[in-house]
């Protein structure tokens, strides 16, 4: 009974707390603290155009990366994350992390960073935005698909085809 009663009032944080924002705009600016800084959907897909090196990290869970991810990143979640998931990435490295909106990221940075990371960058929007600005995304190829974590969050996955699977 505990147990269901946690699971309930979860979810219906989760859904309010989505559903607090008019506008993706808005819920991108409220929705973090900034403690680590930005890189717009923009700004990461020119720096895939540079020779500058960067280490993509995808802070979302198993189920939400195996749908799709930016290409080149690596799967390192965000409940069970780890420090011990970046062994061999030097602490000057430049690592941008994201997850659907910038939530889960910007957390998982704040540990990175704490852990001695010099450049971390937390994707403004997450996922969402770099789909909704039109950017690709890969499975075993590039697909449409992309996993909007539950309903409440999909609202604001505005291009792409929503695989909650």
């Amino acid at each position: 009974m505990k147990r269901g009663l946690i699971l309930f009032f979860l979810i219906v944080g989760n859904v309010c707390f989505s559903q607090n924002y008019s506008s993706f705009e808005e819920m991108k600016e409220n929705i973090i603290s900034k403690t680590i800084p930005l890189i717009s959907a923009q700004e990461l897909k020119k720096a895939e155009n540079t020779t500058t090196p960067f280490f993509l990290l995808d802070a979302r869970e198993k189920k939400e990366f195996d749908v799709s991810h930016l290409k080149n990143a690596k799967h390192v979640g965000y409940d069970n994350f780890g420090i011990a998931s970046l062994e061999g990435i030097k602490k000057e490295t430049t690592i941008i992390v994201y997850c659907s909106v910038g939530y889960r990221s910007e957390k998982v940075g704040e540990k990175l960073k704490k852990a001695g990371y010099k450049k971390v960058l937390n994707l403004k929007g997450g996922i969402f935005d770099w789909v909704n600005s039109g950017f690709p995304v890969y499975d075993d190829g590039e697909t449409k698909k992309i996993h909007p974590y539950d309903e409440a969050w999909g609202k604001w996955l505005i291009k792409g085809e929503k695989a909650y699977e």
